[in-house]
C-alpha cells in the first residue's frame, strides 16, 4: 500500500465503526455556488446504483467530508494528491450503507416515529437559524419534511443493523485480552531511557558535507574551546535545580537544545552517544557530570530521570489493549459483513 492509500485507510478506520450514513448538511459553498435548483441538480446526479437504488453526488460528497473533515476549513477543497483515494473510499462506504439499509428492510426492521422525531430535533439544533434549516430542507430534501424523515429513518435503520451485526459482536473479554498480552509480551517492553539536560560547547566548523571547504580547527581554537567548556562546567556545578541549569543552558550552550533549556526527554539508552550513556548510568538524579567529549564537542549533562528497561504490567495496558482489540474486531466484522452483502448484490458505479 502506498503512502496516500495508507493515509486514507487510517481515515476510514476512524470513521467506520457502527456509523450510519451522515445526513448532516453539506458545506454552504456546495449549495450556494449556483441557484438552489442548480445546486440541487448537481447534488442529485447519480454516482452509483446498488440493486437499482440510486446513490447521488450529494451522498458521495457528504461521505467525503466525513472521511476528510478538514476540507470544510479550506473552502471545501480536498488535497489533489488524496482526492481520488478519498472519493474511492467514500463511494465504497455509501455503497455499503445502502446494502445495510436494504438488508434491514429485507429483515423487516422498523424505527418508531418517536425515535425519528428525536433525531429530527437533534438535526434541527445543528442550524444557527431557521433560515439555514429551510435552505437545507429546500436544497437537499426538495423542501420536503417527509423526504427528510425518510432519510433519518434510513440512517437509524443502518445504525441499528450495524449494531446487531458489528458492534454487539465486537466485545472482547478480559480473558481474551489477557491471553493476547501473555502471548505478545515483546510488544509491551519499554526500553531503558533517560531524561537529561545538556550544555554543549561546539567545535569550530570542520570540513563536512555542508562545509567541505572549512579549514580544520587550529590548536589555538581547540584550546579556546576547552577554556569555554571549563568555564561552562564551573557555572553548571553551581546550579541547584532543573530551572537554574536550564537558564544557564539557554545562555551559554551552543547547540540547538539551548532553546528548550537543554532538555532531552525520554531518550532511549541506545540513542545516546556511548560516552554520554556511560556517564549518565553513573549519576544520581539531579547530579551533574564532568566534561564529556562526544562527537567532537564538550558536553555537560544533568540527569533528571532514569527509567530502566521493563515490561509493562497487564494492569497498565489492559484498558487500552482491550479497546484496541475491540476496534480491530469491529473492523474485521464490518469488512466481513460488507463482503457478505456484496456477494449477491448488483452494484454499478457510474
Amino acid at each position: 500500500m502506498n503512502r496516500n492509500l495508507a493515509i486514507i485507510a487510517l481515515l476510514l478506520a476512524a470513521a467506520l465503526p457502527a456509523r450510519a450514513q451522515n445526513i448532516e448538511p453539506l458545506p454552504s459553498h456546495q449549495t450556494q455556488t449556483t441557484t438552489s435548483s442548480g445546486a440541487a441538480a448537481t447534488l442529485s446526479r447519480p454516482v452509483a446504483r446498488v440493486n437499482g437504488a440510486v446513490l447521488t453526488q450529494g451522498d458521495l460528497l457528504r461521505e467525503m467530508y466525513a472521511i476528510f473533515p478538514y476540507a470544510k476549513q479550506h473552502n471545501g477543497g480536498f488535497p489533489a494528491v488524496m482526492e481520488a483515494d478519498i472519493r474511492r473510499g467514500a463511494l465504497k462506504m455509501i455503497e455499503f450503507e445502502e446494502l445495510v439499509y436494504q438488508e434491514a428492510k429485507h429483515r423487516g426492521m422498523t424505527v418508531t416515529p418517536e425515535r425519528v422525531d428525536r433525531a429530527e430535533k437533534q438535526l434541527r439544533k445543528q442550524f444557527a437559524t431557521s433560515q439555514e434549516y429551510r435552505q437545507f430542507l429546500q436544497v437537499e430534501n426538495n423542501n420536503s419534511t417527509k423526504l427528510l424523515r425518510g432519510k433519518i429513518e434510513r440512517s437509524l435503520l443502518i445504525e441499528e443493523l450495524l449494531k446487531i451485526e458489528v458492534a454487539n459482536k465486537s466485545w472482547v473479554s478480559v480473558t481474551v485480552t489477557k491471553a493476547f498480552y501473555d502471548h505478545n509480551l515483546e510488544h509491551f517492553k519499554l526500553a531503558e531511557s533517560y531524561d537529561l539536560q545538556t550544555i554543549t560547547i561546539m567545535p569550530p566548523v570542520r570540513p563536512s558535507r555542508e562545509h567541505p571547504d572549512a579549514p580544520p580547527p587550529t590548536a589555538e581554537q581547540l584550546k579556546q574551546m576547552h577554556v569555554r567548556a571549563e568555564d561552562a562546567l564551573r557555572q553548571a556545578k553551581t546550579t541547584k535545580n532543573i530551572e537554574e541549569f536550564g537558564i544557564l543552558a539557554e545562555k551559554i550552550s551552543e547547540d540547538d537544545y539551548r532553546v528548550m533549556m537543554g532538555q532531552h526527554k525520554n531518550v532511549g539508552a541506545r540513542d545516546l552517544p556511548p560516552t554520554v550513556l556511560q556517564a549518565a548510568s553513573k549519576l544520581q538524579i539531579g547530579q551533574i557530570s564532568d566534561l564529556l567529549q562526544a562527537e567532537g564537542a564538550y558536553t555537560i549533562i544533568r540527569l533528571n530521570a532514569h527509567t530502566p528497561a521493563r515490561t509493562q504490567s497487564f494492569n497498565e495496558v489492559s484498558k487500552s489493549l482491550q479497546a484496541q482489540l475491540r476496534e480491530q474486531k469491529t473492523e474485521r466484522l464490518r469488512h466481513e459483513f460488507d463482503a457478505t452483502l456484496r456477494k449477491n448484490a448488483k452494484i454499478e458505479e457510474l
